[in-house]
Parts: structure tokens; sequence; C-alpha cells
């Protein structure tokens, strides 16, 4: 079970990745460098990978969906910051 969950994780980053490849080929409205693609299949695994760390390891309900939240609003974060700076940081996209 532990491992299937795993393997859906990877899975799921995988077809997340081919939504704008695909777009790609079909678009212009869509423009991915390459160092996009790797900076986002590490955000989405790195996500991916938390929460299943943070099921297997926290036994009561209420601590899982607490932490997950954290999780998912920290990824939420990062991922605005990358596209459009709203922080202004170096690593903004705009």
């Amino acid at each position: 079970m532990k491992n299937k969950r795993l393997i859906i994780i990877l899975s799921a980053v995988i077809i997340l990745l081919l939504i704008p490849f695909v777009a790609m080929q079909f678009t212009n409205g869509v423009n991915w460098s390459s160092s996009d693609f790797v900076i986002m299949g590490i955000l989405l695994t790195g996500t991916g990978l938390l929460l299943e760390f943070s099921l297997r390891k926290i036994k009561t309900v209420k601590y899982r969906l607490m932490v997950s939240g954290i999780i998912i609003f920290l990824f939420l974060l990062v991922w605005v910051e990358l596209a459009v700076g709203v922080f202004g940081t170096p690593f903004a996209g705009s």
C-alpha cells in the first residue's frame, strides 16, 4: 500500500507536467523552458513526498489535516511567487 501511494504521487507529477508540455505544442500562450519543467517537477515531487511523509508519521486526523494544509499552503505560496512575484524576491518570474 505504501509503495502504491508513491507510484501514484510520481504518476500524478508526470501527468501534471504533461499538461503544459502538450499545451506548448498547440499554442504560443504556454512557453515553458526546460528549467521551468525541472523546477515545477521538484516542487510537485517535494510537496507530494512531504504529504506522504506526514500521512505516514502523523497518527491523529486533526494534526494530519493541519500539517497537510500548511504543506499545501506553502506549495501554493512558492508557486505564486515563482509565477508572478507577489513578494518581489529575486526568484520571481516577472
